[in-house]
């Protein structure tokens, strides 16, 4: 009797003990769920599958915490900026400025690049000058003009934050924040930014004859056609991911040039995807054209033929293409099918402070 006695307070007290224990949060860590990217079967038509690296596997848990340190101003260093505040979402990651702002309204030099379908280019930047997604990330959080801090404080304030070293440790194991975590995190949410939703896209991609009008039609057909696009603006990214001279300007800047230190690479800047494009105004490396029209004017008559380097696909054209004001309004038209309004507006990639 007594032996039953004894293991039954020893029994609650056991029951009790876990209760306490797990209220007091001391349980196992849940481990992070995987997370596979929702492409279209059009993709795989196209390309290969999307490579991603295997130190660092997609999971929800690991997506979401790079979409918080996406938009956490303590990046910088007066806690002012964060990578959405040159990123926005409604401008399909870019941004509606010429040259963003940076810390303390510093003036960039080069437009805000768009964040989409990021997984399949091997070169960042304007001029190319980062090699993968992971190490782009350095760059801003650095740049004097840009969030002018340096990885030591940013640690610093991570580290502080209970919050944050709760979801790096459910997501990565770490005990402690550190800079290659916090590239891998943000990597896994711009993985996440995909695009593939346009009504071009359910028109050429999936047979949809009555997604575009007449007029939309007409304009695919020059982009094809007459107007060469698909040269540059190529395949279902509608990028090369190449680096090319557009004839923009006779003596043009030194873009992958400052990369390579080759003079054949001078004038060559990366070539933008042509998805959402009527929310990404301005447009080119240094944001010189506020509109489409503006755009579609530059290449059908003030291209510059003897730009140094200029591409082989911009040479036949001389100065340009010519279009009729009709031809350049069908032109515009089609552009604008390539707006992914689901992705402009998907909460999956809003600023989590804002729910």
């Amino acid at each position: 009797m007594i032996v039953n006695k004894v293991k039954t307070i020893l029994f609650i007290f056991l029951l009790s003990s876990a209760f306490y224990l797990t209220g007091m949060g001391i349980q196992k860590q849940r481990a992070p769920e995987p997370y596979k990217l929702p492409l279209p079967e059009f993709v795989a038509d196209y390309f290969d599958p999307l490579p991603l690296a295997e130190d660092n596997p997609l999971s929800r848990e690991g997506i979401e915490l790079g979409r918080r340190l996406f938009y956490e101003r303590r990046l910088s260093d007066n806690n002012s900026i964060s990578c959405a505040s040159c990123h926005k979402q409604e401008f399909a990651f870019a941004d509606n400025r010429a040259f963003s702002l940076g810390v303390e309204n510093r003036t960039g030099v080069m437009n805000s690049m768009p964040l989409f379908n990021l997984g399949w280019s091997r070169h960042f930047f304007w001029d190319g000058r980062s090699p993968s997604l992971e190490e782009q990330m350095t760059d801003p959080i650095i740049n004097h003009v840009e969030m002018a801090s340096n990885w030591a404080d940013v640690l610093d304030k991570l580290n502080a934050d209970s919050s944050y070293r709760a979801q790096f440790k459910q997501v990565f194991g770490a005990d402690k924040i550190n800079s290659s975590l916090v590239m891998k995190a943000m990597t896994q949410f711009e993985l996440s930014l995909l695009s593939f939703n346009t009504r071009f896209d359910q028109y050429y991609f999936e047979g949809h004859a009555d997604a575009l009008t007449a007029q939309e039609e007409r304009g695919l057909d020059i982009f094809f056609g007459i107007g060469n696009c698909n040269h540059c603006h190529s395949d279902v990214l509608l990028t090369d991911n190449f680096f090319r001279n557009n004839g923009l300007d006779s003596l043009p800047e030194p873009g992958l040039y400052n990369t390579t230190g080759k003079e054949s690479d001078r004038g060559r800047m990366k070539v933008p995807s042509l998805r959402n494009i009527a929310v990404t105004a301005p447009y080119m490396h240094d944001g010189r054209f506020k509109t489409l029209e503006e755009v579609v004017d530059f290449y059908s008559r003030r291209i510059q033929p003897k730009s140094p380097n200029i591409d082989e696909h911009i040479v036949p054209l001389g100065r340009g293409l010519g279009l009729s004001p009709a031809q350049k309004a069908d032109l515009i038209a089609f552009l604008h099918t390539l707006t992914d309004s689901s992705f402009l507006k998907n909460p999956a990639f809003s600023d989590p402070g804002l729910k």
